[in-house]
């Protein structure tokens, strides 16, 4: 897939992977809390009857609170993680948008390709990049070549080995980015867990500098270390889920393409018995 081919994917990626990042910022804005009036205020006049006094209380402990300031570590494990993110929605975007195209040729194989004269010309109507023309293709040639050396090979052997050859290669472009997958689906937990062990550790600094264990000193440290699991969680699941869900999607395109690998065979190998 080229990359201009690859543009809508990469633009769903993104909105995908951004989607859970709003609503996470959204639901860390200030909030509106009611005014608690200290002890010696007790004394002022009540307000009018129906009056309710708020005041935007602003979270000292979540994500905007962290990005401003943490440390250079913290902010590094961030960053690794939203890379993380980004390729495995990226990575599942593109590989929908190929099993569809895939299955799309399939259907459209089914309905031109066998109602051809030949197999020759039954690859002409099929697209200049469909996989189905690059097996048809692989196959017409393994039968126009079969010369020289090769021809000490049997002419069965030799296409079935020719298809198989493009079949496989057709699985392993399906294949590409898995491996992604699976490195992050494994590791970002870890990764967020680096960023809570670090985020404890500078909460026991904060408490060994202040020498004193008070909320205000561990309470920052302490929610960007949860935010890190949290985060480090938040991109292993969908990695995981997405692995799983493309592996199983795979094998049912590749059956497809597997059922037309063996017609074609069979088609072949009738031609070439005939010009016998």
């Amino acid at each position: 897939m080229s990359f201009f081919k690859r543009i809508p994917a990469l633009l769903v990626a993104a909105v995908l992977m951004c989607a859970p990042v709003v609503t996470a910022l959204v639901a860390l804005q200030p909030v509106s809390a009611a005014a608690q009036a200290p002890a010696a205020d007790a004394a002022k006049p009540a307000a009018a009857p129906g009056a309710v006094a708020k005041e935007s209380v602003e979270n000292p402990y979540g994500i905007k609170a962290m990005l401003e300031h943490g440390d250079w570590v913290s902010k590094g494990t961030l960053t690794i993680l939203v890379i993380m993110s980004m390729g495995s929605w990226y990575i599942l975007v593109v590989k929908l948008f190929e099993q569809r195209r895939i299955n799309k040729d399939a259907k459209e194989a089914g309905e031109s390709f066998w109602t051809a004269g030949s197999v020759s010309q039954g690859v002409n109507t099929l697209k200049e990049d469909s996989a189905f023309r690059f097996i048809a293709e692989s196959g017409v040639k393994a039968t126009e070549h079969h010369g020289g050396l090769l021809g000490e090979v049997d002419l069965n052997t030799w296409v079935t080995t020719a298809i198989q050859r493009a079949q496989e290669n057709v699985n392993s472009r399906l294949g590409d980015g898995l491996a992604f997958l699976a490195t992050v689906g494994s590791t970002s937990p870890f990764v967020g867990l680096f960023g809570t062990v670090w985020g404890i550790y500078q909460a026991l600094t904060a408490i060994g500098i202040a020498g004193q264990a008070s909320i205000d000193k561990v309470a920052g440290p302490v929610g960007e270390a949860l935010i890190m699991t949290a985060i480090g969680l938040a991109v292993a699941v969908p990695a995981v889920l997405s692995y799983n869900w493309l592996i199983r999607r795979n094998k049912s395109t590749m059956e497809k393409v597997r059922a037309f690998s063996g017609d074609l065979h069979s088609v072949l190998m009738s031609q070439g018995s005939k010009k016998k």
